[in-house]
């Protein structure tokens, strides 16, 4: 039986021992794939992203030891959109300043994206939250699942392939493919709901 993973709470609280490296690469590999798309998101170039993801990672190091983890006042997934939306902020504003003196046409373009890139920000962060939560969910319960069972999901929900093709595909009846996908299904909306509770 596989271990279960630590809290939200709990690998918060590791974070604050700058050598617990165990925590510090599942924090990444758990919220750095979701800042990138976020900031990629608002207009960056995969290099600024790359770098605007670092930053935040850096912030997160250097105040991890301050944060008052209280849910009542939204969390860590609240504090973690602020640091990102501040570093996102200070990130235009710079490039702002740099392109002030110049007067030619994409610069005025990329002036208007400053302004622009606030719009739908705290939607695009739910929508990417979302997103990692399905693509850690779909993680964990691939792992234990039959992997038959496993594929005919995959192929009839993630892929869009008809039950009938699938069935022929794997030697199973068009019945079983649905039993599958249905199957999966519940057991990554219970392993979310148990995400996200862990996260409360």
């Amino acid at each position: 039986m596989t271990q279960s993973p630590p809290t939200r709470a709990t690998l918060l609280l590791r974070l604050r021992n700058a050598d617990d490296t165990d925590a510090w690469s599942q924090f990444v590999r758990d919220y750095g794939p979701m800042l990138y798309r976020f900031v990629r998101s608002r207009g960056l170039q995969d290099a600024d992203a790359a770098d605007l993801v670092q930053d935040v990672m850096r912030s997160v190091g250097a105040a991890i030891g301050r944060l008052d983890y209280q849910k009542e006042k939204g969390g860590f997934r609240a504090w973690l959109f602020t640091v990102t939306r501040n570093k996102l902020y200070s990130y235009f504003e710079k490039n702002a300043r740099i392109q002030q003196g110049v007067g030619d046409t994409s610069t005025h373009e990329q002036l208007g994206q400053a302004v622009d890139f606030r719009e739908g920000l705290e939607d695009q962060w739910e929508l990417e939250h979302q997103r990692q939560m399905a693509m850690r969910a779909m993680e964990a319960i691939r792992e234990s699942a039959e992997p038959k069972t496993w594929k005919a999901f995959e192929q009839t929900a993630v892929e869009g392939k008809p039950a009938s093709s699938v069935a022929s595909e794997l030697g199973m009846s068009a019945g079983a493919v649905y039993v599958a996908r249905s199957r999966i299904t519940a057991k990554l909306r219970e392993e979310v709901e148990r995400m996200l509770k862990e996260e409360s």
